[in-house]
């Protein structure tokens, strides 16, 4: 017998019913599973920096063009009154990154025990200018004289030591006294006010000196000299329990310097900038922006060539300091495979 035409209809109007059902079944499903995971809680990453300038532009790059967010971070970053600070807090479990170059405070920490490594070098070389008062022509004419820093052992004492040590300068013999004045800042303001005859500085606040008629001595990414510049700082025991935070936070690193060296971003890096640094006006950022798109390398792996030669500046008065390995030093698993995912 042949079905009934009536029935065939109802058949028919009902698998239309169970299509559309199952439809909106998996519609909502999909849906349901988006909400999920947006709603997924972000972890927590807290990083710390002592320095004060552009050169930690990227990381304030990252945070306002949600980079660290995109790989399930909420990443926070925090300027701490110096490198030694941000080490104690790293060691502490205070934090979970130190962005800072090496230091004092950094072979100090590691030569006492310390497990912390540079997991990456965002910038491999000296930055800065070394701005010094109008009478001052040579690096010879620094004989006698007074330069500032932030802190004995610190950034600015290691970017000048390094120049001072480049020119054939020795601060004991040639009768310079270094002094601790403050950051970029407090160093601008105490040139001009004759307080000191020079320091190291970042480039915008060197640009403020130039425009005042103040000298610029060098500038010191153009010195042939080893360095890790600003790099990122991880405890190994967090690297063991975190490897995925390690490496999103890495990831969100290299595409805000991506971002950071595209022309069309310029505006958006220039606010960044601005609002990292507290400037009055955006505009103030200008030199800092142009620094920027030179000093970052997409290729982010520590210099270890540069640790070398921290360690053997510092090494002449520190046996602990002396006995470091510059390879020991460097954990470069994340970069490796990053760049084997064409990252860079």
């Amino acid at each position: 017998m042949l079905p009934n035409p009536t029935w065939r209809k109802s058949m028919a109007d009902l698998r239309i019913q169970l299509s559309r059902l199952f439809g909106l079944f998996f519609l909502l499903f999909a849906m349901g599973h988006q909400q999920a995971q947006a709603a997924s809680p972000l972890t927590r990453v807290l990083m710390t920096t002592g320095a004060f300038s552009e050169r930690e532009g990227v990381v304030f790059v990252a945070q306002d063009q949600g980079f660290f967010r995109k790989y399930g971070l909420d990443g926070r970053f925090v300027h701490v009154r110096s490198g030694p600070v941000g080490m104690t807090a790293l060691a502490a479990g205070e934090s979970q990154f130190h962005v800072g170059s090496v230091t004092g405070a950094t072979l100090g920490a590691i030569a006492e025990g310390s497990d912390a490594v540079f997991v990456a070098g965002l910038i491999n070389k000296l930055t800065g200018t070394f701005m010094v008062g109008t009478k001052i022509k040579s690096p010879a004419d620094l004989k006698g004289k007074a330069l500032g820093v932030s802190s004995m052992s610190g950034g600015s004492w290691i970017f000048t030591m390094l120049a001072l040590d480049h020119w054939g300068l020795e601060p004991k013999r040639d009768g310079i006294t270094i002094r601790v004045v403050g950051d970029d800042s407090v160093r601008a303001q105490a040139i001009a006010s004759e307080v000191i005859d020079g320091a190291q500085l970042g480039y915008m606040f060197s640009s403020v000196l130039k425009n005042k008629g103040y000298r610029a001595l060098a500038d010191l990414a153009q010195l042939p000299i080893p360095y890790q510049g600003t790099g990122v700082l991880v405890r190994r025991s967090f690297i063991a329990a975190s490897p995925d935070t390690v490496e999103g936070v890495l990831k969100g690193l290299v595409e805000a310097i991506g971002f950071t060296q595209d022309p069309g971003n310029k505006p958006l890096v220039m606010k960044s900038l601005a609002r990292g640094l507290r400037l009055p006006k955006v505009e103030d950022a200008a030199e800092g922006y142009q620094s920027l798109t030179n000093l970052y390398e997409r290729r982010i792996y520590p210099n270890i060539e540069g640790l070398r030669n921290v360690i053997r500046l510092l090494g002449a008065g520190n046996e602990k300091i002396r006995r470091l390995k510059a390879e020991e030093m460097v954990d470069d698993r994340f970069v490796r495979k990053m760049e084997k995912e064409g990252r860079f």
